[in-house]
């Protein structure tokens, strides 16, 4: 199984190191020197990781061949794929690789159906499963422990607790000043006696 662990960005300095988007929760293990990565466009690879280095916080890679800023350049915006063994399990029990979250049931803590997840989608702030409704409709679900409340492999499901509206709009709760009485015998935002 194939598991999209990074994406290149832009080159650094000119002797081919560029930086990297990482985007597994294992980057010692999955970016090493010596690891042959995959990627998409296919074209651009394979590539070996030749050295890596943590610089201001980013991680800057240089493979096998690439010696300049232009080629390193030219690998810009590329997705770096590693092999994994489908039955692996990451070392920590609260995580998961996305291949083991797919197609899982996803239900309220009474066991009420809310769908299927059919995409996950990794944002800086936190990652999102896209679940489709029985309905055919689509809900965002933050990969929160506040809202995830149990991931059961076993069973194939995520059990969830959303908030008022993250499921059903008209449960939404309304957080607006607009809202409340003014007791002032001003316009709200305004500033102004009415």
């Amino acid at each position: 199984m194939q598991l999209v662990v990074a994406r290149i960005g832009r080159a650094h300095g000119v002797k081919g190191e560029v930086t990297v988007e990482v985007r597994t929760d294992e980057p010692e293990l999955r970016l090493a020197p010596g690891a042959v990565l995959a990627t998409e466009p296919a074209g651009a690879g394979p590539l070996t990781i030749e050295t890596g280095r943590v610089h201001s916080g980013r991680l800057l890679l240089r493979f096998e061949g690439v010696r300049d800023r232009t080629a390193a350049e030219a690998l810009r915006n590329t997705l770096l794929i590693a092999e994994v063994d489908p039955a692996e399990l990451p070392e920590d029990p609260e995580e998961f690789y996305d291949h083991q979250l797919m197609d899982l049931d996803v239900v309220l803590a009474d066991g009420t159906e809310v769908g299927r997840i059919t995409e996950i989608t990794h944002l800086p702030s936190q990652d999102l499963f896209i679940v489709e409704r029985p309905d055919g409709s689509e809900v965002m679900i933050p990969f929160v422990e506040e809202i995830v409340t149990e991931i059961d492999l076993d069973e194939q499901r995520a059990v969830i607790t959303p908030p008022p509206g993250l499921i059903d709009e008209s449960q939404a709760v309304i957080d607006s000043s607009r809202d409340e009485e003014s007791d002032g015998g001003e316009t709200p935002g305004t500033g102004k006696d009415v």
